[in-house]
């Protein structure tokens, strides 16, 4: 049966250089990320803001994923942070919202996050309570230290709010999303998450994080930039999606069927 150990491995091993890589899942079949965490990820994360996950979806997939012995974490939509409470509930580990721009967007997040005097999450850890194995008093008295607060950092405002973001108690970690980075530092002229401007910000956004001693983490499109920032001391890394890894293992099976490698 699943206890504390799984619900709380991210926490319990996020921060100092982890270099951790999770898994990226979109498609709403909870089966893919239960297949997902059997392979050799640290963590699987459910994509509710461009994947195709719902609540119930996601719900299932946090099932599938703790019971195969791993933690999971869920990208929720922007600024739908109720949601953030739901999932905390349904028993996932941590939450990555994203668009966090300023204090008062990470304040609001935090709120429905932790429990006071922290935030003011509301009361209902029914399921979380029976994976982790916990009274309701051992849950609430650990649910905080447990429950990891991810704030996505994509755009020049969260760049210039970034110490006062990383400085708020609750805020465990900081994850750069380098695609919308780009997009954000390039006024809108193109998509590059391998430009010099946003390899210089991933660096920046690293230093800090660990100078206030919280995680860095970061959306890497391909293995080798996961490799790259896990070099450079970054937590927690996603490879990619299962979108993209379906088609180019297909590709790649079909290639060799095909003689062309």
């Amino acid at each position: 049966m699943p206890h504390l150990s799984t619900i709380s491995a991210l926490s319990n091993r996020i921060g100092g250089g982890s270099g951790l890589l999770t898994a990226w899942v979109g498609m709403p079949d909870p089966v893919v990320a239960g297949h997902l965490a059997l392979e050799d990820f640290d963590v699987v994360t459910l994509d509710m803001q461009h994947g195709a996950n719902d609540i119930a979806s996601v719900r299932q997939g946090i099932l599938n994923v703790t019971l195969a012995g791993k933690p999971s974490l869920v990208r929720i939509p922007v600024n739908d942070f109720a949601t953030a409470s739901r999932v905390l509930d349904f028993g996932a580990a941590g939450v990555i919202a994203p668009m966090i721009n300023s204090k008062a967007d990470a304040e609001a997040f935090l709120s429905f996050m932790k429990f006071p005097p922290v935030g003011q999450r509301s009361w209902g850890p029914t399921i979380a309570v029976g994976l982790t194995g916990q009274t309701l008093d051992d849950y609430l008295a650990k649910g905080n230290a447990m429950s990891v607060a991810i704030a996505m950092i994509e755009t020049r405002e969260a760049l210039a709010a970034l110490d006062d973001i990383l400085a708020l108690d609750g805020i465990d970690a900081v994850f750069v999303g380098p695609s919308d980075l780009s997009i954000a530092l390039s006024n809108g002229s193109n998509v590059n998450p391998s430009r010099a401007d946003v390899i210089d910000a991933l660096d920046h956004v690293r230093q800090r994080a660990h100078a206030h001693k919280k995680a860095a983490c970061c959306f890497a499109p391909t293995p080798v930039m996961a490799k790259d920032l896990a070099k450079k001391g970054y937590d927690l890394m996603a490879i990619g999606t299962d979108f993209s890894q379906l088609r180019s293992g297909a590709r790649a099976q079909i290639d060799i069927a095909r003689g062309r490698s």
